[in-house]
């Protein structure tokens, strides 16, 4: 699996950092999320995916490799 996000819709929410803080981040200027494993570990998807759906306005997307 693999998570990519729109930084363009990226609003800083923060729900996807509050799911899977190892995952994704906020940097300082608190402007738009980070994705720090872009490739999580299988046994983390119920989190990722958990995370991804969280976003109020869809700027994650979990794709399948």
């Amino acid at each position: 699996m693999r998570v990519s996000l729109d930084a363009s819709k990226c609003q800083a929410y923060g729900n996807c950092m509050v799911t899977a803080p190892d995952v994704f981040d906020i940097g300082d200027d608190d402007a738009v999320v980070t994705v720090l494993v872009e490739h999580p570990p299988e046994q983390r998807r119920a989190d990722v995916g958990e995370a991804v759906r969280s976003c109020p306005v869809e700027a994650l997307t979990l794709h399948e490799d």
